[in-house]
């Protein structure tokens, strides 16, 4: 099998000292699982902890991972022709769709996509959104042969925003226009949500998080924060289940998001989303052993903070970012023994939170509804541009920063974009720096 890139380090060569899991530092971001690494091949080890046999299960579930795939099981249609395309080095994508993306083997590859669906209708799965007809539920904007579902072209605009010490910051607004493969006018009222490719560290561990006992969907506690899950389904078991993984919360588990990943965004068949013929393109021990991998990616420890950082980390809690990004969580059993009963700090709650008008897709997604995101984990944050040049932040790209992430947040999120506007620049600079350490 070929690969894109030549992944480093992806033995178990790294060990983690782990400091235990009453670490009051919060820096063993993954609990015994973390490594001791923040260069550029940090999001690319198995976790600390893992047994020898584990360690080498997680090698091989690389390989599909980082293939490139090529005509005839790629597509009919796709987006990109590997995982690895959309996250290099296990980081994030970048918004980028289109005919302007990277050339590889099978032409220009995209590294984000467009979810779709229609308003109303009878949806393909119970509860699940609404097909487009011809489109599924997700376009592909290129293809094997012939012309592609759709083509699709972003542009931004930029509009300034003020902070109450006077200084401006330029926010972006991406805008696609979407048309079929043949450049001509959709002709039915769709939905769309434009995405990018999240990092894949610590997933395994947040897969042992019980959800169920962090939702506060009626803001029971008066905080002003109410924290929703999302009911989705599952093709394996064919039952609805919490979901918690995708800017959604729409996957329920790991394997149903590889699986799925693999069928949208590369057109490859496997035994979750059969061909009809039973010949599928990948493999049972292929996809297990990728679903494994992307269990088991390591998470890197926290930088150490200097003053201006610890100012920042009280700053976090103060603007009440803590609220939705909960520093510390602790996991329950799991499919895999080391990944369980650890303490981690994922700044994360893995539920659903209104984010605002500003942010919303107007696309419900099970039920998730438009303004309604799930709270990303935080974890890795500070490493982001060194895994990779271009990154950019939130579910759709368009924060090139930190403070530009920040200033787009509102909804349950309003008092700490409140907070961090009417902040002096020294206080959003170390909240910055503290951000920077994870």
């Amino acid at each position: 099998m070929r690969s894109r890139v030549a992944l480093v380090a992806l033995t178990a060569s790294l060990s983690a000292c782990s400091a235990g899991s009453d670490d009051p530092d919060e820096s063993r971001q993954g609990g015994d699982t973390t490594v001791d690494d923040r260069t550029y091949t940090a999001f690319t080890h198995p976790a600390a902890n893992l047994t020898m046999e584990e360690q080498s299960k997680f090698t091989l579930g690389t390989s599909p991972f980082n293939f490139v795939w090529e005509i005839p099981q790629l597509g009919p249609f796709y987006n990109n022709d590997s995982c690895l395309g959309c996250h290099v080095g296990f980081g994030r994508g970048l918004p980028q769709i289109g005919p302007t993306g990277i050339i590889d083997i099978n032409g220009p590859q995209s590294e984000s996509l467009v979810r779709v669906s229609l308003p109303e209708g009878a949806p393909n799965v119970p509860g699940g959104p609404v097909s487009v007809p011809g489109y599924g539920t997700q376009l592909q904007d290129h293809a094997t042969n012939g012309v592609a579902e759709a083509s699709i072209t972003l542009t931004w605009t930029e509009q300034a925003q003020m902070f109450g010490d006077g200084e401006t910051i330029s926010l972006r607004t991406p805008h696609l226009e979407i048309r079929d493969g043949l450049g001509n006018a959709i002709p039915v009222d769709m939905r769309t949500s434009f995405r990018t490719a999240p990092p894949m560290i610590g997933l395994g561990l947040l897969e042992s998080v019980d959800i169920d006992a962090l939702a506060d969907p009626n803001d029971v506690d008066g905080d002003g924060i109410s924290g929703a899950l999302n009911d989705v389904w599952n093709p394996e078991t064919n039952a609805t289940e919490r979901g918690r993984f995708g800017w959604k919360a729409n996957t329920p588990t790991l394997h149903i998001q590889a699986a799925s990943a693999a069928e949208n965004d590369m057109g490859l068949s496997s035994f979750i989303f059969p061909e009809t013929n039973g010949n599928n393109d990948i493999q049972a021990d292929q996809m297990e052993g990728m679903a494994f991998m992307v269990s088991a990616i390591a998470v890197p420890a926290a930088a150490p903070r200097n003053a201006e950082a610890t100012h920042g980390r009280e700053l976090f809690d103060q603007f009440r970012c803590s609220s939705c990004h909960m520093p510390t969580l602790v996991t329950g059993t799991g499919p895999i023994p080391e990944l369980s009963n650890q303490t981690i700090h994922p700044y994360t709650d893995l539920l659903l939170h209104d984010m605002g008008d500003l942010l919303t897709d107007a696309r419900p997604d099970f039920e998730a509804r438009g303004v309604e995101w799930r709270t990303p984990a935080l974890w890795g944050i500070g490493i982001a541009t060194t895994i990779r040049d271009g990154i950019a932040f939130l579910h759709d790209g368009r924060a090139r920063s930190y403070a530009e992430a920040i200033m787009w947040h509102g909804g349950e999120a309003q008092p700490s974009h409140d907070a961090f506007q009417g902040a002096s620049k020294a206080e959003r600079e170390a909240l910055a720096a503290f951000l920077d350490t994870l």
